[in-house]
């Protein structure tokens, strides 16, 4: 999986590996967007490029075997990496992709994974992961999952 730096296009390769507990201080709301401390007690993965401590995404995940699906119930880049000015690309469609391959890893061909996103980004999931409006969730399924996978961890 890799990264983009958009000032030169140089692609970097990234780690995703769970949050430790300790790091839960450090992870702010005024980089981090949210107050991650409530999530202490779930499953938080974190990007970084490989050989980096700084920490440049978060997510964390529910999993509903009765489902076969994994909920995603945050998920955030840090500040520097959101909109117009960011410094990397692709940190989300990565944490993302991780999160598909939990989901194929766990639960094969009946896999999904969904997240509840604030009304006002609900179509840019639809539109840029081919998301479909599950009641209140939106959620992506094999063979979609597939391409996902396909299209942000093509090492």
């Amino acid at each position: 999986m890799k990264i983009i730096d958009t000032s030169t296009g140089e692609k970097h390769s990234v780690d995703i590996l769970p949050v430790e507990m300790d790091e839960f201080k450090t992870l702010r709301k005024d980089r981090y967007f949210f107050d991650w401390k409530i999530e202490k007690n779930q499953e938080v993965y974190k990007l970084q490029t490989k050989g980096s401590s700084d920490i440049l995404g978060l997510v964390s995940i529910e999993r509903i075997p009765q489902e076969w699906r994994i909920h995603i119930r945050l998920l955030t880049v840090s500040k520097e990496n959101k909109g117009n000015e960011k410094k990397y690309d692709k940190i989300a469609e990565n944490l993302i992709a991780f999160v598909a391959k939990i989901a194929i890893r766990e639960f094969g061909e009946l896999a999904c994974v969904s997240l509840r996103p604030k009304s006002q980004i609900a179509q840019h999931y639809i539109d840029k992961y081919n998301m479909n409006i599950t009641g209140m969730t939106l959620s992506i399924e094999v063979p979609e999952i597939i391409d996902l996978i396909n299209l942000y961890d093509n090492e």
